[in-house]
């Protein structure tokens, strides 16, 4: 019996969420997206922002992106790319200026992309803290990133969550299941290996070129496997 009902259980799940599914329309307004919003935390592996930066700068497709950097990841922005302060952060990121990558800051509870009424196709978070999954997988939005993210919820709009934590906890596991029932993608900050990548920097912008791909920009030089 108890096997039963955990399948009985199941099988509603899964009912809901078709369902849910079927309702919930177009998950990005233009296809493939012209604005995006691209935010990140204080979790390790900022080199994946930093070639996620490089891609959506190149990509000709996208018009607008805001982008917004938490007061921790400034400080995992310094230990691990040796950028200093948030004066010219895109910049020093690309290596250059950029008209089309707008920063937000995180404290501007009131900036464009807090509202639904702005035209932002799809969010990404990349790495995502652990700590910001949470806030976001329980509605709390205390600062512009998960004021974004959740307004990309409510709106029924992409919103990608590159989770980089280890070894996971149940809240962590729970939070992330929350944050995919409410409509987020859980796109872990794990790397593809069986391309044979040489450096960190091959192994960054393939796993960006999978999340530009999961939202409808696939990037021509991506490794695509043959079998």
């Amino acid at each position: 019996m108890p096997l039963l009902n955990s399948l009985s259980t199941l099988t509603c799940l899964r009912a809901r969420t078709y369902a849910r599914s079927a309702n919930r329309g177009p998950l990005l307004a233009n296809h493939p997206p012209q604005n995006l919003t691209v935010a990140t935390t204080g979790a390790s592996g900022l080199i994946f922002l930093k070639h996620l930066l490089l891609a959506v700068e190149h990509d000709s497709r996208i018009q607008t992106v805001n982008f917004i950097a938490s007061d921790s990841a400034l400080r995992v922005l310094a230990e691990e790319l040796g950028l200093k302060g948030r004066s010219n952060l895109i910049g020093q990121i690309l290596g250059r200026a950029s008209r089309k990558i707008q920063p937000q800051a995180n404290a501007d509870i009131g900036a464009n992309v807090a509202s639904g009424s702005y035209p932002a196709d799809a969010m990404v978070v990349i790495p995502c803290s652990v700590g910001t999954l949470a806030r976001i997988a329980n509605g709390i939005a205390s600062h512009l990133i998960e004021r974004a993210a959740d307004v990309c919820l409510k709106e029924k709009r992409a919103l990608v969550l590159c989770v980089r934590e280890t070894p996971l906890n149940k809240i962590h596991i729970r939070n992330m299941y929350r944050a995919a029932d409410a409509g987020a993608i859980i796109f872990p900050l794990i790397p593809a290996f069986y391309f044979r990548p040489t450096t960190l920097e091959q192994m960054a912008r393939e796993f960006c070129n999978r999340v530009l791909a999961h939202i409808g920009l696939p990037q021509p030089a991506a490794y695509i496997w043959k079998g």
